[in-house]
């Protein structure tokens, strides 16, 4: 099956999530979109996020080793990766997404202008919608742990 590779980015702020409506899905979800040719996941992370919110942020590093020398650095690590089941929509076939998911703390809270509907949602909120018709169940678990460690 093929695979296309995504970047996604939950942005944390005062114990609230921001998530962007997916029109094609009817969904809500994180800020995201696919890696552009010669692009790194977190490059392609911090592009989508300012592209669907206008926001910038500053990246949740995950711990590690790291590596900084002439031929070699260390670039921003996921905080999770998944392997997404795409169905068949229109004349696109049925496919999968390697989504590299990172967690970032916005620079400013306030999204700027968009084509997309962006919302800052507490857990409270997200536990009145319906899993897998409003939101996906796996967003909805990535939340609520993200919001036991942050």
């Amino acid at each position: 099956m093929k695979k296309e590779f995504t970047a996604s980015v939950y942005l944390i702020n005062q114990e609230k999530v921001l998530l962007v409506y997916h029109q094609k899905l009817q969904k809500w979800v994180p800020p995201g979109g696919h890696l552009e040719a010669d692009e790194t996941p977190s490059e392609a992370a911090r592009r989508e996020v300012r592209e669907e919110t206008g926001l910038e942020f500053e990246f949740c590093l995950q711990e590690g080793f790291s590596v900084n020398y002439w031929n070699a650095k260390s670039i921003e690590r996921p905080f999770l990766c998944l392997l997404q089941n795409i169905p068949s929509y229109g004349s696109l076939l049925a496919h999968q997404h390697v989504d590299f998911i990172y967690v970032g703390k916005p620079i400013s809270s306030e999204p700027k202008s968009s084509a997309l509907l962006c919302k800052w949602f507490s857990w409270n909120e997200l536990t009145f919608m319906q899993p897998d018709k409003e939101i996906f169940q796996e967003t909805l678990d990535v939340i609520q742990h993200l919001f036991r460690c942050f």
